[in-house]
């Protein structure tokens, strides 16, 4: 009787301890990669293209996308940045539950006033961010993206960029890499995912 108590004790902490366990993340239907499991990331305050300062984690209860770019840049980013603003376009009213932020990977050239005058023109619910160079550096470390200036003749540069985007569920829990040049129904999809 003892052994069947002490069993039952068992059982029964086990059961509360497991009931105490965050739940795990739902299994997604995605055509980017799922990060659930990774660790990579987190929280960052930069400044956002009207001056104010601004959390990853102020978007918490939207999906967010998270791009890496610069606005100099010839074909990538404003590529990204179109299909995102698809994106939004067939989302319909689910739009307003998605955050599209964009960090810039130049803050020597990409000051707030020059973020204002591009990252609202693919979409006016988009928000550009910006910082000091140390700033941008610890995120982008953070995140993994690589930028190196490019030297172009005539004394301007370039500069070479990791190009895919992130999906953050509403939770704020990094969930999805997107590659670069994922059509924006594909990213539609995933988003949606994220939405339920």
């Amino acid at each position: 009787m003892r052994h069947l108590l002490r069993l039952l004790s068992l059982f029964i902490l086990f059961a509360a301890l497991t009931a105490c366990a965050p739940p795990a993340a739902p299994k997604l239907d995605l055509n980017g990669t799922d990060m659930s499991d990774t660790q990579l990331g987190g929280d960052f305050s930069l400044t956002d293209h009207l001056g104010q300062p601004r959390k990853l984690s102020d978007f918490s209860g939207k999906v967010v996308a998270l791009f890496f770019g610069y606005t100099h840049c010839p074909d990538v980013c404003p590529t990204t940045m179109l299909e995102y603003a698809t994106v939004m376009k067939k989302l319909g009213p689910d739009a307003d539950k998605v955050q599209v932020l964009f960090v810039t990977v130049d803050p020597e050239r990409d000051t707030t006033a020059v973020l204002a005058g591009y990252v609202p023109h693919f979409d006016p619910r988009f928000v550009g961010l910006t910082g000091s160079a140390a700033q941008i550096e610890q995120v982008k470390s953070a995140y993994k993206v690589v930028a190196q200036k490019v030297a172009v003749p005539g004394g301007a540069y370039t500069v070479d960029h990791s190009a895919g985007s992130y999906l953050f569920d509403k939770s704020g829990k990094l969930r999805v890499y997107e590659a670069y040049a994922t059509p924006a129904d594909s990213l539609t999809h995933d988003i949606r995912q994220l939405l339920r």
